[in-house]
C-alpha cells in the first residue's frame, strides 16, 4: 500500500511517515519505486492464500495435478491456512483467463502462490506484482529461476497465437514450429 494510505491507517501525518522512511525508522518494510512512490509492505492480514496452477492445454492434465501437489506441499511447509486451490487450462498469453481474473478481483486473497512466474502470465508479471503489492497483496513464486529456453517458449507462444488468428488454430502450432526451425531456434 502507498505510504500515505499507511499513514492514514496508523493515524499519523504523511510528513511524519515520510520522515521516518527517510531516516530508516519506519516500523514496517517499505521501498521506493523509480517514480518516487513509496510502497509500504504491511504484514499480510489473515486472508486467503490461493495456489494457482495453469497449463496450456488439456493434454497436460497430469502436469496440472503435479503442480497442485507441489504447491500444496509448499503451502503446508509455510504453515499457511485458509488455502484455496485454483487450476486453469489456458494460454499464458491470454489476459482474459476467468479463474485468474476472479482471484485478482477478490479482496480477501492476500497471497497468490505459483510454481513459476510464467504460470501466472507469460508477460507482465512485474506489473501484476506491483499492482498487487500496492493493495497489500503479493505473489509467491516457488521456483524463481529462469525456465530453460524461456525466450524460445515465449517466441513460440507469440508465433502460435499470431498464426492461430491468421491461419486457424489447427495448423498454428505446426506453422510456429516450422518458423522457429527456419530461424534455427527449434
Amino acid at each position: 500500500m502507498k505510504l500515505s494510505d499507511w499513514a492514514r491507517q496508523q493515524g499519523i501525518s504523511y510528513i511524519t511517515a515520510w520522515r521516518w522512511f527517510r531516516a530508516g525508522k519506519l516500523p514496517v518494510p517499505a521501498r521506493q519505486l523509480p517514480t518516487g512512490t513509496i510502497l509500504v509492505e504491511a504484514p499480510c492480514p489473515e486472508g486467503t492464500t490461493v495456489l494457482y496452477a495453469r497449463v496450456s492445454s488439456a493434454d497436460q492434465q497430469e502436469d496440472l495435478e503435479r503442480h497442485v501437489q507441489r504447491l500444496q506441499a509448499f503451502a503446508q511447509e509455510q504453515g499457511w491456512t485458509a488455502v484455496n486451490v485454483v487450476t486453469e487450462i489456458g494460454s499464458g498469453l491470454n489476459g482474459k483467463r476467468k479463474n485468474l481474473l476472479r482471484i485478482l478481483r477478490h479482496p480477501q486473497v492476500v497471497r497468490i502462490v505459483v510454481e513459476h512466474r510464467d504460470r501466472l502470465a507469460r508477460f507482465g508479471c512485474d506489473v501484476l506484482e506491483a499492482a498487487l503489492a500496492a493493495s497489500g497483496r503479493h505473489v509467491v513464486v516457488i521456483e524463481d529461476g529462469e525456465v530453460t529456453d524461456d525466450l524460445v517458449h515465449d517466441v513460440l507462444d507469440i508465433r502460435t497465437s499470431a498464426c492461430g488468428r491468421r491461419y486457424g488454430r489447427r495448423s498454428a502450432r505446426h506453422r510456429a514450429r516450422q518458423a522457429l526451425e527456419a530461424m534455427g531456434c527449434g
